[in-house]
């Protein structure tokens, strides 16, 4: 299938008349949470808000002892996935055992249903659940940082900055980062019929995820200012073959322009998100990662 030729079909969506939409079951594979002692990551899900239906699925590495927590958020464009998506379960368990450390991801409202800033709502939430939760795993963690993908590297941003100014972060890690604007970009102009994420299904993903009446030029989608947070170190990560590569090296300049910390890794070609497809791609992350965080821990 071309996704530019149909994005809502692209996504796994039903448009329906009332210009809502109805979710195809099965469109993106699951995986279930196991804390069976045969693999070598443990994972089990908590409830965070059971008004809102939000939750977390942690991620253990068995053998490993006062871990770094890493709090992430997945992506899918603000309208769909889950924590529970095969995808993301695949590659933080792969996070988890190569650092080592605790995960947490964390699964939010999506839009339509519930456009932004719900998702910044949940995942700020979640923050502080993780913060002030008894659960066995996450008592006596170590340093925490966020992480998000995709849509999750744009709630990574809005929530990690304006958090860690409120409690103790150690860093940001922005993972192909999914910012627009009314006019395109260079990048996005090149890549404008990309196999993974067109124009098309980026701009029904933002109109469907900003509140209503917001153009692409809203500060969710298009930030132009940020707060100056000089404790926390951001890790921007992208790739040349993302259409959104030009929005996550502006970010990145902007942060650095405005005092933040900022170490930035964008290699040649690839595709958006690469590293939950390509297991090759994946480990180099893993290595990054694990360098970034080394990092972040002098004072």
């Amino acid at each position: 299938m071309n996704p530019s030729n149909d994005p809502y079909a692209y996504l796994g969506f039903t448009k329906n008349s009332d210009a809502s939409i109805t979710r195809i079951p099965g469109h993106i594979p699951t995986t279930a949470a196991s804390i069976d002692p045969a693999n070598p990551v443990l994972t089990k899900d908590l409830p965070i808000n059971p008004q809102t239906n939000t939750w977390a699925r942690l991620y253990y590495p068995s053998a490993a002892t006062k871990l770094p927590v890493i709090v992430y958020y997945h992506g899918g464009g603000f309208v769909l996935c889950s924590a529970a998506s095969s995808m993301f379960h695949n590659f933080l368990s792969g996070i988890a055992l190569s650092i080592p450390a605790l995960v947490v991801s964390v699964d939010y409202r999506l839009a339509p249903e519930h456009r932004l800033p719900a998702a910044y709502d949940d995942c700020a939430e979640a923050l502080r659940w993780v913060n002030a939760s008894e659960d066995e795993w996450l008592t006596g963690r170590a340093d925490m940082y966020i992480m998000g993908t995709s849509a999750g590297g744009n709630i990574a941003y809005h929530v990690g900055l304006k958090e860690a100014a409120r409690m103790k972060i150690r860093g940001l890690i922005l993972h192909h980062p999914f910012f627009g604007g009314v006019e395109r970009s260079a990048s996005e102009m090149r890549l404008v019929d990309d196999a993974v994420l067109p124009a098309s299904v980026a701009d029904l993903m933002w109109s469907l995820a900003l509140p209503i009446g917001c153009d692409r030029d809203h500060e969710f989608c298009n930030p132009v200012e940020v707060e100056i947070v000089e404790k926390v170190k951001v890790l921007v990560t992208g790739c040349g073959g993302d259409p959104l590569i030009d929005r996550q090296k502006e970010v990145a300049r902007m942060l650095a322009e405005n005092g933040v910390d900022v170490i930035q890794e964008f290699s040649e070609g690839g595709c958006h998100g690469v590293e939950l497809f390509d297991e090759s791609k994946a480990l180099v992350f893993y290595e990054l990662l694990k360098n970034f965080l080394s990092t972040c821990i002098i004072d």
